[in-house]
């Protein structure tokens, strides 16, 4: 019986202080890079360095996902993978249709000018 218990969770990920340390360390890279970017203005459009800093952000959450979270896609038979899938889609859908939803009233409820509203 003590066998099977421990083939259970042969197939999960172990982690090592090693690994806890490697993710430490990008997660504290991928900090440092955009404090320095921003605090420097080393980009100089806004628009650009606001960019670069979103993508930097997308890559700390995949390490800390990978390297804290132990997100992979054997790790409980796929099951986490298949949930962090659900999840992004639905956080897709709710932000693209929030984003269409905030365009359209700003497009169809801003002001007229004056010279508009006087009919001819």
């Amino acid at each position: 019986m003590s066998s099977s218990h421990t083939d259970a969770h042969d197939d999960a990920p172990h982690f090592s202080l090693k690994d806890y340390g490697t993710g430490f360390a990008l997660s504290v890279v991928l900090t440092a890079i955009p404090f320095w970017l921003v605090m420097s203005g080393a980009l100089g459009d806004k628009t650009l360095t606001a960019l670069v800093i979103a993508g930097f952000a997308v890559v700390q959450v995949v390490v800390h996902m990978i390297y804290f979270l132990h997100m992979n896609t054997k790790s409980q038979g796929g099951w986490n993978f298949l949930a962090l899938v659900f999840t992004l889609i639905l956080v897709g859908i709710v932000l693209s249709g929030s984003l269409w939803v905030m365009y359209h009233l700003n497009h169809n409820m801003m002001p007229m000018p004056h010279n508009m509203n006087e009919l001819p």
